[in-house]
């Protein structure tokens, strides 16, 4: 839990190269994929907390298995679900309110039951422990992306 603690300081701390985008690296502004971080892990939380963790079932998944094993997201491999796609209607200030609100929700995560789960576009049921796992990946993966976007433009 520390880790991810960790990549969310770190997008608070890209906050203010909100408006920078590389088209080389992403179409998306560092803004854009902050504020997509921050909804990922506000939904997955939510999802976790309104589970029905007797309907969980664990499947293979090859995906799964291969993105867990190597700890990273192959880049441009993936597509954000609608839900986490963030509108352009953010600023500075709501990224950083939002920030709080991130940090707040991962609070939660330790009164959750270790079966509680949810249900993943393309890894399947992930639970509590595999969720945090995902978490951590998709983080870093976009902590990644932004510190190559601020390099490559400042």
């Amino acid at each position: 839990m520390e880790k991810l603690k960790t990549f969310i300081k770190k997008l608070e701390s890209k906050i203010e190269h909100n408006e920078l985008v590389n088209s080389e690296i992403s179409s998306s502004s560092v803004g854009w994929r902050i504020e997509h971080s921050f909804l990922v892990i506000n939904v997955i939380i939510e999802g976790l907390k309104n589970s029905n963790r007797k309907e969980y079932k664990r499947k293979f998944n090859l995906k799964r298995l291969f993105v867990y094993t190597i700890n990273k997201i192959p880049r441009g491999k993936g597509k954000a679900p609608n839900r986490v796609q963030p509108k352009n209607d953010f600023t500075k200030t709501s990224l950083k309110n939002h920030f709080v609100t991130t940090n707040d929700k991962l609070k939660e995560l330790d009164n959750l039951n270790s079966k509680q789960y949810i249900k993943h576009p393309v890894f399947g049921d992930l639970s509590l422990k595999h969720a945090i796992k995902f978490l951590l990946i998709h983080t870093k993966h976009r902590v990644d992306i932004i510190d190559d976007i601020i390099k490559k433009e400042t």
